[in-house]
């Protein structure tokens, strides 16, 4: 399909809106109890493009810029967390790591397929023991033409629906002089790759979170992503559109918070006026609007320089460290508006009680505050302390 008229954007962006809050609002209520998402699920997401809107037009995507997916972006997030975890991860990790490094054999047997949900690929980096970097401890020993792999995974997403992983190992751990980082796809078909399912969240539900165990799992030479020793380059590469896509994901459901609040606001009577009346309120919303304003413009700004090619890890950092900050104000202040009504369930204005355990998760989901400033003060103090 050709890229869309600006009329047929915001119709778009429109009809993702009402899927969030509708549909997916509405199933969320079971997920709430059974911890995974329905069939339903997966096929209207599928019927509304959610899987294919971001790809490239030869893989059957809408040729979007970064912008325009982030737009999109911040209306799926709008509903559910745990959806919203799904689809966001669909659109970066899952194909752009194939799309970037995979072989021609490999993109050429799978690139098409994740437009349709045919093929779904989760992230499999972090361990118990060792955390999402240069410490990992999975290993993976070349063996003629395969690569033998153990090792266990934690906190990996979406494992109840993926048909693979991307699995980070050290290769050669026999040799400290040579033992490097390395990516491979996994199948998760394949021997000896045993998925074992976490409890319930705070919030997020759904999302199909497992610890992952490899025991002399046999990966063929050619499901190597890049090339060896490549891995935390990978890794690091793609977390770092991840994260701005993080950003985005705190970005909408601030947007949501800050106008259920003012609806609230405005209907609430006490002592004769309504709360929007307040100066307190007033402030709080000032706040809570300026916090999302300054969020948006860092996010089409990082969006224009990842589409001109330049380097956005320092920013994307800044943009997820700003945009934790921003849902933790929007939220609290949207259920101190609201007040015991806030607290439950069910509310005539919306999931306020569940999107404030929802934007919990923001503050780990591709690194903690700590995490991100150090990746922005590596960079300024390299740049001289220079952000353009």
């Amino acid at each position: 399909m050709s890229k869309l008229t600006d009329q047929e954007f915001k119709a778009y962006l429109k009809q993702i809106r009402e899927l969030a809050e509708g549909p997916f609002d509405e199933m969320q209520k079971e997920i709430e109890q059974t911890n995974k998402f329905p069939e339903e699920f997966y096929k209207l997401s599928i019927e509304n493009d959610l899987y294919r809107f971001y790809m490239p037009e030869e893989y059957g995507g809408w040729g979007f810029t970064t912008k325009e997916i982030f737009k999109v972006q911040e209306e799926f997030s709008r509903g559910p967390g745990g959806m919203r975890m799904h689809l966001h991860h669909a659109a970066g990790l899952n194909w752009k790591i194939m799309n970037d490094y995979g072989s021609e054999e490999l993109k050429e047997k799978y690139m098409k397929k994740f437009q349709d949900k045919s093929v779904y690929i989760n992230f499999a980096l972090t361990e118990k023991e060792a955390g999402s970097g240069a410490d990992i401890k999975t290993s993976a020993v070349k063996d003629g033409d395969y690569y033998i792999l153990n090792g266990e995974k934690t906190l990996i997403s979406h494992t109840d629906c993926s048909d693979a992983s991307y699995v980070f190992a050290v290769t050669n751990p026999e040799n400290p002089k040579t033992t490097r980082i390395s990516c491979f796809l996994v199948p998760t078909n394949t021997p000896g790759y045993e998925i074992n399912p976490m409890a319930h969240m705070m919030g997020c539900r759904g999302a199909g979170h497992a610890d992952l165990k490899f025991t002399d799992v046999k990966v063929p030479k050619e499901n190597l992503l890049g090339k060896e020793g490549q891995g935390l380059e990978i890794a690091m590469a793609e977390l770092g559109l991840s994260r701005a896509h993080i950003a985005v994901s705190n970005l909408g459901m601030s947007q949501r918070m800050l106008e259920m609040a003012v609806k609230r606001a405005k209907d609430r009577i006490t002592f004769g006026k309504p709360l929007a009346k307040r100066q307190a309120i007033q402030q709080m919303i000032a706040d809570m609007g300026t916090q999302i304003y300054a969020l948006r413009m860092m996010l089409y700004d990082i969006a224009d320089q990842y589409d001109q090619g330049e380097d956005i890890e320092m920013k994307a950092a800044m943009s997820k460290l700003h945009s934790i900050d921003t849902v933790k104000l929007v939220s609290d202040y949207c259920i101190e508006i609201f007040g015991g009504i806030g607290y439950f369930e069910d509310n005539p204005y919306g999931p306020v009680e569940r999107m404030y355990r929802d934007c919990r998760a923001m503050w780990f989901e591709e690194g903690p505050r700590t995490i991100q400033r150090f990746t922005a003060s590596r960079k300024l103090i390299a740049n001289g302390g220079i952000v353009e």
